[in-house]
């Protein structure tokens, strides 16, 4: 069995595919970081700000001031060079380290699809992608090859099964199924919707697409890796994704996915593409049929490590929930990177209290003198980013002449329609609270239970 699997694995498929996904997935970042430059967001979100929430383990990375800017230059021909295949190693390289780093700068901005550009960009550092229709292969008929071992284009179309399959997975509960929340309080609001408006309205309608949508989540995939329903998952993609643009201001997302799921597709349509690429370029060269085939050297044996690895750890990371006591949705342990997407309404209410514990004297802090207005909104409704301003406020106040100042937060959440609940036990000083990977037992139990994935 495990001879059979290594040897589809490594069986030569055209290398077109791979090619046409790396000219799209270099066009959709060049088009998103031009666009991300355009718009000041660097100033907007990294520049302008205080204070910036970290991720755990990361709270090196900072931004650089003005020059921050400089990162998505990098990003930007990064992704030139990754259209053009040119010196295509370095610029996978740059494309990885430099978006990550601007990512992990603040997770205030926290997206799905940002995971899922890292881990994308991740990959192409290990991938082929530039062994055909490259400036490379053309420059270095050396690493030219037409075709290249399976595996190399099956490990992006893995990584895409994940994302959907475990989309899918996390809609498997009871607030999404049962109750149809979120969508029964996102969808009227839309009722200025050309057509779907009124249809928004109607309860019915809040569960149809609560269904569809869990149900497109856990087939697409294996409707993507069958030829014959191929077609037609595709077409069911692109309706989803349209729509969920029209829905939903989630950027250029619903592009990426509509565009990457054309590496199901067979070799023959990727070589269209390249033709009209070849015809409207005006480029020439046709490479003769090179066969690039896997062999057992160390290099190999360790990128083939390397992916093993990466996958086991995407397949369990999303599990780690389990872990945790309580209600994954409410204390969001085990929430980010695991592909749970839009499942949650949140609204939240967070009023920090510096007491002086010489004089006992107390007061309420104002978090817009520090917090841009989407940081506050994300403060509301997560623990780490609550304990972590409350460090912040610690060390703030103590240059104020505050000697140890005791840091309390008086906080409320209402999840998916609920009454809001106490969020965080209001006796606890959290100044005496250290982030760590351990259950946070400050976090007062949900007074629910919300049942599945």
């Amino acid at each position: 069995m495990l001879k059979t699997l290594t040897t589809y694995l490594k069986h030569s498929v055209k290398a077109a595919p791979l090619a046409v996904f790396r000219i799209i997935f270099g066009c959709l970042m060049l088009f998103s970081t031009l666009r991300f430059l355009s718009q000041n967001w660097v100033e907007t979100y990294y520049v302008n700000p205080t204070f910036h929430f970290k991720y755990f383990g990361f709270e090196f990375v900072t931004d650089f001031g003005e020059y921050t800017c400089i990162l998505y230059v990098i990003t930007l021909l990064a992704s030139l060079g990754i259209v053009l295949g040119y010196k295509y190693r370095l610029s996978a390289i740059l494309f990885f380290l430099s978006f990550t780093y601007c990512e992990l700068m603040d997770k205030t901005y926290y997206l799905n699809h940002y995971y899922f550009v890292s881990i994308i960009g991740f990959l192409l550092i290990f991938l082929p992608a530039h062994r055909y229709f490259s400036i490379d292969a053309k420059r270095n008929s050396k690493i030219a090859f037409t075709h290249i071992p399976r595996y190399n284009i099956l490990v992006i179309q893995l990584m895409l099964f994940i994302v959907y399959f475990y989309a899918g997975l996390a809609k498997l509960n009871s607030d999404w199924l049962l109750r149809a929340m979120p969508l029964q309080i996102w969808l009227p609001s839309l009722y200025d919707l050309p057509l779907l408006g009124d249809m928004f309205q109607k309860q019915w309608m809040h569960y149809l697409m609560s269904w569809s949508g869990m149900l497109y989540d856990l087939s697409i995939p294996f409707l993507l890796f069958y030829k014959r329903t191929r077609v037609f998952a595709f077409v069911l993609v692109v309706v989803f994704h349209v729509l969920t643009r029209i829905l939903f201001p989630i950027g250029i997302f619903p592009y990426v996915m509509i565009l990457s799921t054309l590496i199901f597709f067979d070799a023959a349509f990727h070589e269209k593409i390249i033709s009209v690429l070849r015809r409207l370029f005006r480029i020439k060269d046709r490479p003769k049929t090179m066969i690039l085939e896997w062999m057992p050297n160390m290099k190999n044996r360790i990128i083939t490590g390397l992916l093993v690895v990466f996958f086991a750890f995407q397949f369990l990371f999303p599990f780690r929930y389990l872990v945790y006591p309580d209600e994954l949705f409410w204390t969001e342990e085990g929430y980010r990177f695991s592909w749970r997407v839009m499942l949650m309404e949140k609204g939240g209410y967070v009023q920090y209290k510096i007491v002086n514990p010489e004089t006992k004297n107390w007061f309420y802090v104002d978090h817009s003198e520090f917090l841009t207005p989407y940081q506050e909104k994300q403060l509301r409704t997560q623990a780490d980013f609550i304990l972590q301003f409350a460090t912040f406020l610690e060390g703030h106040f103590r240059t104020k002449g505050i000697k140890n100042p005791e840091v309390y937060v008086n906080s409320y959440i209402a999840l998916n329609g609920r009454l809001s609940q106490r969020f965080i036990d209001p006796n606890i000083d959290l100044t005496k609270i250290k982030d760590s990977w351990k259950h946070k037992d400050w976090i007062l139990p949900f007074n629910d239970k919300i049942y599945g994935f």
